[in-house]
């Protein structure tokens, strides 16, 4: 489950930005395009020019969906950790005013340098 009161989200690997467009065109804004996207069996972590979106699908049925978003303005820091050769995944940590510090653990498919960079740019 995707929830950042959860504070350690895991097991996310990316996921073509196609294949989660569909789920969140509703709630983009006119000028807002998705830049990355990583999916955790049901649930989504949609990283785009203005926000951080988490889809939380949750229900049996999972006709129900919790969409959760976060402007850049309210991230506080981040830190990149990239994998090694024992820890086979990499980290995204990011500190949000009024939440906290939430930690992603991405596959080691993704590259979390150009993730990092991505985010940077948003925030700057």
């Amino acid at each position: 489950m995707l929830d950042f009161t959860n504070k350690t989200i895991i097991k996310l690997k990316p996921a073509p930005i196609h294949e989660v467009e569909s789920d969140i065109i509703a709630i983009l804004c006119s000028n807002e395009e998705i830049g990355y996207a990583f999916t955790s069996m049901r649930d989504k972590l949609i990283f785009t020019n203005k926000r951080l979106i988490s889809v939380n699908v949750q229900g049996i049925t999972g006709r129900e969906v919790d969409y959760t978003s976060i402007p850049y303005s309210r991230i506080q820091t981040f830190s990149i950790e990239t994998s090694g050769t024992f820890d086979i995944s990499s980290k995204l940590e990011i500190t949000i005013c009024g939440l906290g510090s939430v930690i992603f653990e991405l596959s080691s498919q993704t590259d979390i340098r150009a993730l990092g960079q991505y985010i940077s740019q948003c925030l700057l």
